[in-house]
């Protein structure tokens, strides 16, 4: 990874010590030449990612998911439509009406669950961003957990049968054609449409990311080294769950936290703690659960937060113990 981004390090390295001329080995140095390195090595992975993923999604419609997922059941299903969400054009904010496609096309609610808990948590601005910031082992570890999530969560809720829980209206709405990806492009209109998704994505996160990395460039150069180890290390049990209640109930972009928890593993917060944090931040953000109360009763609401909230916590104690 150093080695791929050594063209970055070094410009980095021009910016700080020769065009802004700071002193090395100061903590402004520390700060300043982590933010300039991290800023141009997201930006390079965001772009690459987003395109690709973006070339992928021109072959993929809600009317395809749908037609996929109808009347499925099974763990195999579940694991498709957790793998699908990691590739969905969908935001939280297409949440509502998904789930109205979803349930009025046949699809399990608990194969539903599967798709809108991995959905958030795993895209491609997530993986470049977490990719750039922390590596390909801790990115991995936070795809495959993302999906597991998905499985499992929405495996329990189709187990526990809460379809009762879902506002009557649901299912008695007929949904027509969704907006999305079309099957018939050309490869010249897929590059097309992969190059918008670049330019559209990007410019909407950009700033998310640049204030992240500032801020966990700033604690990256002045917090003292294993501050945090010292309170939130391995030997304190607390830790995990403490870390999922705090993210729980906060709202951030996702792209804007992966630098601050890039600067809190730095400083000693265990991965397994801080991957924690990071996926209770975005798998239950308090946005998504209003959109989702327009469809869903508390019940089911307070359950799902339950569900994930525990695999969270259960996801992140596992990979303290595994690195």
């Amino acid at each position: 990874m150093t080695d791929i981004f050594y063209p970055l390090q070094w410009i980095a390295d021009k910016v700080t010590y020769g065009v802004l001329d700071i002193t090395p080995e100061t903590h402004l140095a520390a700060s300043v030449n982590f933010i300039i390195y991290d800023v141009l090595k997201i930006f390079v992975l965001l772009s690459v990612m987003i395109f690709a993923i973006s070339y992928i999604r021109t072959y993929i419609t809600p009317e395809k998911t749908r037609k996929v997922l109808g009347g499925k059941k099974g763990l195999r299903y579940h694991l498709l439509a957790s793998l699908i969400g990691t590739v969905s054009p969908f935001c939280s904010c297409s949440s509502v009406p998904l789930f109205i496609g979803f349930v009025e096309a046949g699809v399990p609610l608990g194969v539903t669950f599967s798709f809108l808990i991995t959905s958030p948590l795993v895209n491609e601005a997530a993986v470049a961003v977490l990719w750039a910031t922390l590596g390909f082992k801790a990115t991995a570890i936070y795809a495959v957990s993302g999906v597991v999530l998905g499985v499992f969560g929405g495996y329990v809720i189709g187990v526990l049968k809460l379809e009762k829980y879902v506002e009557e209206f649901v299912y008695k709405i007929k949904v027509g054609q969704q907006a999305g990806g079309s099957g018939n492009l050309g490869s010249k209109e897929r590059t097309a449409v992969a190059f918008e998704g670049v330019k559209e994505i990007v410019g909407k996160i950009w700033v998310y990311v640049i204030i992240g990395v500032a801020i966990g460039g700033i604690f990256h150069g002045y917090a003292p080294e294993g501050l945090l180890e010292q309170y939130a290390g391995k030997d304190n049990l607390f830790a995990v769950p403490l870390a999922v209640i705090l993210g729980v109930p906060l709202y951030s972009n996702v792209m804007g936290m992966i630098p601050i928890v890039e600067s809190l593993i730095g400083k000693g917060l265990p991965v397994g703690t801080s991957l924690a944090f990071l996926m209770s931040v975005t798998a239950v953000s308090f946005p998504e659960m209003i959109i989702l109360k327009k469809v869903l009763k508390k019940e089911l609401i307070g359950i799902f937060v339950a569900i994930v909230a525990v695999s969270i916590i259960f996801t992140g104690y596992l990979f303290n113990i595994l690195l």
